[in-house]
């Protein structure tokens, strides 16, 4: 899509600044029309690929951006995020914004971040 999943910038600390990742598989494909939880949870699959090629995990994302088109049935499954994050000992600054739609038709979440490490 013309664009880096994420950037390292080395220094004091290493800082990676995740592109939005939505329910997308390995060849570009988008999953789960239609069905949130699945999307949000494929979502933070990705987030953590993007983590783990970088040499981190989800403990060191200190912000989360979560854009949706639909805030109410996003909160309604938020849980499956919200259990992830918990799990990693993690509550990032997040900022929750409800949009118009996303890049690629269909996908309803799409999950951006900085981590520290």
């Amino acid at each position: 899509m013309g664009f880096n999943q994420g950037e390292v910038v080395s220094g004091h600390t290493r800082t990676l600044y995740l592109s939005g990742q939505t329910a997308m598989s390995e060849d570009g494909r988008p999953e789960h029309d239609g069905d949130m939880a699945a999307q949000l949870a494929l979502s933070a699959d990705n987030v953590e690929a993007v983590l783990a090629g970088a040499g981190m995990s989800l403990a060191n994302l200190v912000r989360l951006n979560v854009y949706t088109t639909d805030v109410d049935l996003l909160l309604r499954h938020y849980g499956v995020l919200a259990g992830r994050l918990g799990a990693a000992g993690v509550a990032p600054a997040t900022t929750m914004l409800g949009v118009t739609r996303l890049a690629v038709p269909g996908q309803m979440v799409e999950l951006e971040g900085t981590a520290v490490g």
